[in-house]
């Protein structure tokens, strides 16, 4: 059922619209003045709003412009006593789907509110579709990190400078490299993605230059390269502290000339891309092991843009959950859910080892699992559904250390954040590990990353099985 809301000064035009939009099965709101009709819209979620333009306290323009500002898509018909052309005009410019002259004609005006609702469905669908066919969500959150990122977004993606995009995984890099991209003079054409750690690194060089036929044993036919592809557009390599050496070679020498040869050729093909890149890797320290070139670096780190983890902007954590909850539930079709305070505080207080990502898939477990509003003990029961509550084991170790009892984490011997980050993220995949019997494919799955960033993590922390 249709929510709409009245916002008309005179009393009798306000019985008489909610007596008829009523007997059509429309759910309807009024109210006597525009101060308190935006605090509604704010407040509520309606598809449509009636909105007189002469009114006291705040003029009906007034209303709509900035309800507007607060919901583009919210369909306004606007109605007055002293309707002239000029003011239909405005009305329009100002974005009021349509303009109803004072007394209303019944027919008109069903007619009208039937079309604007229609619109306004048509709006909603076409957003997910789009969401749903280029993957591209707004970059959400309103801390001084994330504002940082969306300012240099803005100023570097209309020029032809190289980007390196830092961050952990699933904190938000590959959003960043594609809104540089369709911010950027290139947006019409092509944006190529490349994830060069779930590429074998025999098979790199083929996928990013592609190869000519019989140039080994099973290249059947001739394929085209990643480099090739977006020519005219942007190219972003993620995971790129994770490309071989020889690869990086070549990538070098495509970025320095411009040009390529496909695996097994010796023509050149000149080549028109950007390219953005994206690592969860400290590629300084790689550079000091002999993994990664050192002038590919340079090359490519132009400009850096850091992503920092969801615990380190956990004031963003609200306004995107609130956004996952929206979109998720309208991806199901069903009536979106609410939060209550106590469990966004919950939220807020995990440890988000899978970021934003992780963020997004817990919320749509709390959708399915949750009734109508999502508590603190939903949080807490579903943080963790591979077993055991992280809140809870948190609260039971801070009771224990309290009371004398168990054995409290020393924080002391942490010198820096990244150190205690360090530690947790060894004994979490530790944990897991053990727990699946140290199949790695398993814990891979479980904690949900790629299989070869498990392996580089075992290696880092220096796991091993213990003998049985």
């Amino acid at each position: 059922m249709a929510k709409l809301l009245i916002i008309d000064d005179e009393r009798a035009i306000r019985n008489t619209l909610r007596e008829i939009l009523e007997y059509e099965n429309y759910e309807v709101e009024d109210i006597d003045n525009g101060i308190e009709g935006l605090e509604l819209i704010k407040k509520k979620k309606f598809d449509l709003v009636l909105c007189d333009i002469k009114m006291n306290r705040m003029d009906g323009m007034e209303v709509l412009e900035q309800a507007l500002a607060y919901s583009p898509d919210l369909p306004f018909i606007m109605i007055s006593g002293h309707g002239t052309v000029e003011t239909a005009i405005e009305a329009s410019k100002k974005g009021a789907f349509d303009f109803i002259s004072k007394p209303p004609d019944l027919n008109r005006l069903l007619i009208t509110v039937r079309n604007a609702l229609d619109r306004g469905t048509l709006v909603t669908e076409t957003k997910v579709l789009k969401r749903k066919v280029s993957k591209t969500r707004d970059i959400l959150g309103s801390s001084e990190n994330i504002c940082k990122i969306k300012e240099t977004i803005e100023r570097v993606a209309p020029t032809e400078a190289r980007v390196l995009i830092t961050g952990a995984n699933g904190s938000g890099k590959e959003l960043v490299a594609r809104w540089l991209h369709e911010k950027s003079h290139r947006a019409d054409s092509p944006l190529i993605e490349v994830n060069c750690a779930a590429i074998p690194s025999e098979l790199i060089e083929s996928e990013l230059f592609g190869h000519e036929k019989g140039s080994f044993t099973s290249a059947v036919k001739q394929r085209i390269g990643k480099f090739e592809l977006a020519s005219g557009g942007t190219l972003f390599l993620d995971e790129i502290g994770d490309m071989s050496l020889s690869a990086q070679a070549k990538v070098l020498r495509a970025l320095q000339e411009h040009k390529i040869t496909r695996v097994g050729g010796e023509k050149e093909q000149e080549v028109n891309v950007r390219v953005i890149a994206a690592t969860n890797k400290d590629l300084l320290k790689e550079i000091e092991a002999g993994n990664f070139r050192m002038d590919l670096y340079h090359r490519l780190n132009v400009i850096n843009i850091h992503v920092p983890h969801l615990t380190e902007r956990t004031e963003d954590i609200p306004e995107i959950a609130l956004n996952f909850l929206d979109e998720i539930c309208r991806d199901y079709g069903m009536p979106v859910k609410k939060i209550s305070e106590t469990a966004m505080i919950a939220l807020q207080g995990l440890p988000w080892t899978g970021n934003v990502r992780e963020l997004h898939n817990m919320i749509e477990r709390l959708i399915i699992l949750s009734d109508k509003t999502i508590t603190e003990n939903d949080v807490i029961s579903f943080a963790n559904p591979g077993g055991g509550t992280n809140i809870g084991a948190a609260n039971s170790n801070s009771e224990q250390s309290a009371n004398g009892s168990g054995t409290a984490l020393d924080y002391e011997k942490f010198t820096n954040f990244q150190d205690y980050k360090d530690y947790a993220e060894r004994e979490f995949i530790k944990f897991k590990l053990e727990k699946n019997n140290w199949n790695v494919s398993k814990t891979a799955d479980d904690i949900e990353i790629q299989r070869s960033h498990l392996y580089s993590k075992i290696e880092k922390f220096g796991l091993k099985r213990a003998a049985e």
